[in-house]
């Protein structure tokens, strides 16, 4: 693996740095060292990033042409979600569960105990839980998605609002079932100018709760809706202290605590000198209620939470967990995956990981900036989000620009990222919300080399010069377009050579070749055959199947 140099590639000579033969080199405890010959010191710390492990285990990965990637594209009606895992070559989609573990994690799967009540598994989850978070209740659930059902299955309703910085789709999804009105309240420029573009707009959030109406509000840290940006201890503080002063409760969505916590201590002056735990402990004692998957910052490929303080409310959510997940010193999870869990939170809050995790996004971000590719900057601890509104300016919202563009990274370069826009949100609700179209490339945690990201690098700026050239044409949806968290299974094609599918989102206007991908399966592949001919929207290069 090539080390990451301060932001460029450690492609230099590094002679001049060698120590004189009788320098000692001391390490340090902060990762650097100091040369020292028993007479003088002198200060000494490699600019180099490095991944903070070695590998022990590979896994192929499967090279297919542009010819076969432009087929499987068809046959998965355009939808990525759809792709068959075996068809990707590096795998962006999300980081939710996807993350290599560690061989300490492997271990503790091995020797945790299955037991329905009681589990040994279940004390060391709640022993590492607790050395973070000071909620009084910890409910364990399978995934995320499942914590926010019971708490929003609970708290919602016809008459419930809830507020957030910036809900993701199954949370939202997961408070709209109910029948609750959801409202993104997102920060300023002023706060993205500062490092901190998750924020809640604080004056939007005070005049919100003078109303009386507010049931909840959500902070979701890192803001994943909002490419990705962290939120500030301070913006925490101010919005508790509203929140407790109208008595609404607040809830943390946590999955990317330890992330954020990093962001707090290298860009939050005030909070340079507190380890990482201290800064969650610091975040956690501000919220009512946290939801958690585990499959983020727990480093694990399943699990979850909901923990709180309120007694009553508890209790009552304890009934429907056991109801609904499981008893309550497991709720949804097996033995073995609390136990990679417990270890994960202690591995996903070391310093050496975060930085590198933290380093390694950063490094993407920069490169396709140098290219001259639009992402979101400052960029976040767990993906690069291309801003899709810029790289296809002309293709509008109801034509899904981002979809068009993650749809080119695949067919380029085997890339599968997700779209985070109109089709995931609705053209009308990311218009009301001041959404930029965005394609998400979220990094699985401890997975690709940089290797593997200077190629995602390349496969970027082909499918912006695509756009630029005006060959990535926008989408139209066939069928799913009412669906609940329809980017999960609508099906697609491209907007036809005259553009006479624009603003259509329905199937009326679907062409055979939509209809036949629609149809029976080719080798179990979800979706059906291949049309006959290639789609009209895409690139000509496409359609002649070019490999």
């Amino acid at each position: 693996m090539i080390a990451l140099l301060g932001g460029a590639l450690a492609t230099r000579a590094m002679a001049s740095a060698v120590p004189p033969p009788r320098v000692h080199i001391v390490p340090t405890a902060d990762g650097g060292a100091h040369e020292s010959d028993g007479a003088a010191s002198v200060s000494w710390a490699p600019r180099s990033r490095i991944e903070p492990f070695r590998i022990k285990m590979v896994e192929p990965l499967k090279f297919t042409t542009r010819a076969q990637r432009a087929d499987a594209l068809a046959h998965a009606g355009y939808n990525l979600f759809r792709i068959e895992a075996d068809d990707v070559l590096l795998d962006f989609l999300t980081d939710s569960g996807t993350g290599a573990m560690s061989c300490a994690q492997w271990a503790a799967m091995i020797e945790a105990d299955e037991s329905y009540a009681g589990a040994r598994a279940w004390r060391k989850l709640e022993t590492s839980f607790r050395r973070l978070f000071d909620f009084a209740w910890l409910l364990p659930t399978h995934q995320g998605r499942a914590a926010e059902r019971l708490l929003f299955a609970e708290l919602g309703g016809p008459s419930a609002r809830f507020v957030a910085n910036a809900f993701f789709d199954t949370t939202r999804a997961n408070a709209e079932a109910t029948g609750a009105t959801c409202v993104d309240l997102p920060g300023t420029a002023a706060d993205h100018a500062a490092g901190f573009g998750g924020n809640i707009d604080l004056d939007r959030l005070r005049a919100e709760l003078a109303t009386g109406g507010v049931t909840a509000v959500v902070i979701t840290a890192t803001n994943n809706a909002g490419g990705g940006q962290p939120v500030s201890l301070s913006n925490m503080r101010a919005a508790s202290a509203l929140c407790r002063a109208a008595s609404v409760p607040l809830v943390l969505d946590g999955c990317r605590f330890a992330e954020n916590a990093h962001f707090i201590r290298t860009r939050e002056p005030a909070m340079a000198s507190a380890s990482i735990d201290e800064i969650v402990r610091a975040m956690s004692a501000l919220f009512d209620v946290m939801t958690m998957s585990a499959k983020k910052d727990g480093l694990s490929n399943t699990g979850g939470w909901l923990a709180l303080r309120d007694d009553a409310l508890a209790t009552r959510l304890q009934g429907r967990l056991i109801m609904t997940e499981g008893f309550t010193t497991y709720g949804g999870m097996a033995g073995r995956d609390m136990a990679a869990v417990a270890v994960g939170l202690e591995e996903a809050t070391r310093p050496e990981y975060l930085e590198y995790r933290a380093r390694t996004v950063a490094y993407m971000a920069e490169r396709l900036v140098a290219h001259g590719v639009p992402v979101v900057t400052p960029p976040g601890g767990h993906a690069v989000y291309l801003d899709a509104s810029a790289m296809l300016p002309d293709v509008p919202r109801a034509q899904f620009p981002g979809q068009a563009v993650a749809c080119a990274l695949y067919v380029e370069g085997g890339l599968r990222a997700c779209e985070v826009g109109a089709l995931m949100f609705g053209a009308d609700a990311a218009e009301a919300a001041g959404r930029r179209e965005l394609v998400r490339l979220a990094f699985p945690r401890r997975m690709y080399t940089q290797a593997h990201f200077d190629f995602a690098i390349e496969v970027c700026v082909r499918a912006h010069e695509l756009c630029k050239a005006g060959q990535v044409r926008g989408m139209v949806i066939t069928q799913g377009a009412d669906s609940p968290l329809r980017h999960f299974s609508a099906t697609m094609r491209p907007v036809d050579d005259a553009g006479a599918d624009a603003g259509r989102t329905g199937a009326a206007g679907a062409g055979a070749d939509v209809r036949a991908a629609r149809g029976a399966g080719r080798g179990g592949r979800r979706g059906g055959p291949a049309p006959s001919g290639a789609p009209a929207g895409m690139p000509a290069e496409v359609r002649s199947g070019a490999a």
